[in-house]
């Protein structure tokens, strides 16, 4: 396990976006190589701090404008360099709109660019299901050589850019626009690779991951309240994935919720249904976006709407334990 955040600590909510900017400043600090590509939208990705930070910053943001294709070229090409290139843009531009160059020119060479666009899931809110990516796990989990994070909090997320560019190759690193709980204390290192047990249970095992790891712990006391005991795990890294902390939580459940604030198909929900099936066949529930787009509106609102907040994972407990009992 690791150490959650304190009390007055996980009162403050920050966006994981907000992490992208700071962390690349420290990262130069300290003397890596960093540099940033960004389409138009510095101010949104946070990547602005980064060139504000210090003047020998101002000539390592590269603004692509809107040319997001061009800016995976430009990343690539900086990175042939020796340096460290981070992109940024919205999440539905940051991956679909280049998927074929984030393919052929990154992943196929192994090149060392870390694909950090924000704004992904349903948590962009008002700006609708045009903006809300909920594919990207899907298509960067399918790329060959590519590693795919998905932080929960702020503190996380720094651990992500951090891990990320110590880690050789292409990495895709999951950030939302949304603020969220702090569930991690400060300067917290988390691993790719890695899975972390929040909260040991006995009774059934929810794997979450990013916004909806809050969701899960706030299940997790409707349900003590009712005599269910729930094992919590922040599934951090999706690929590579831990399979051996989830398989280990299983044994001792027998039951498993998987929950994503992402489609149901080709991301964690997909990624656990495949090992279970492989390792431990076990009764199994998913939280997640169904065959859907997204819609407008609040954050919150999209949450109940779309049935991902903690009640509806308190619901896929109690369906995964009716069947385990069978």
């Amino acid at each position: 396990m690791v150490n959650l955040a304190s009390k007055e600590h996980a009162a403050t909510r920050k966006a994981t976006r907000e992490a992208l900017g700071v962390t690349l400043a420290k990262l130069a600090a300290e003397g890596q190589p960093i540099v940033a590509v960004d389409a138009d939208l510095a101010g949104s990705t946070t990547m602005q701090r980064f060139a504000d930070a210090a003047d020998d910053n101002k000539d390592k943001l590269f603004n692509c404008g809107i040319a997001e294709q061009n800016m995976i070229g430009v990343a690539a090409g900086l990175s042939l360099t020796g340096h460290i290139a981070f992109t940024g843009s919205f999440a539905v531009f940051g991956t679909g709109r280049v998927y074929d160059q984030i393919r052929n020119t990154l992943a196929y060479s192994k090149l060392n660019v870390k694909i950090t666009p924000t704004h992904a899931g349903i948590s962009v809110g008002a700006d609708g299901g045009s903006h809300q990516m909920l594919e990207d796990l899907s298509l960067m989990r399918g790329i060959p050589h590519m590693k795919v994070v998905i932080p929960a909090d702020y503190e996380a997320a720094c651990g992500a850019l951090r891990a990320a560019a110590k880690t050789p190759g292409p990495v895709y690193i999951r950030l939302g626009r949304a603020a969220v709980p702090c569930l991690y204390e400060e300067a917290t290192e988390l691993e790719i690779g890695h899975s972390y047990v929040l909260a040991e249970g006995s009774d059934a095992t929810v794997i979450a991951c990013g916004v909806e790891v809050n969701e899960a712990l706030m299940a997790r006391e409707i349900l003590l309240e009712e005599g269910i005991s729930i094992e919590v795990i922040d599934a951090f890294s999706l690929k590579p994935f831990d399979e051996e902390t989830l398989l280990t939580s299983a044994a001792k459940t027998g039951c498993v919720v998987a929950a994503e604030e992402h489609s149901v198909r080709g991301g964690l929900c997909s990624t656990v249904a495949e090992v279970l099936a492989r390792r431990h066949p076990i009764p199994c529930e998913f939280v997640a976006m169904q065959d859907a787009f997204g819609k407008s509106a609040s954050y919150e609102e999209l949450l109940v709407f779309f049935k991902l907040d903690a009640p509806s994972i308190v619901e896929a407990v109690k369906k995964a334990l009716a069947r385990k009992r069978i």
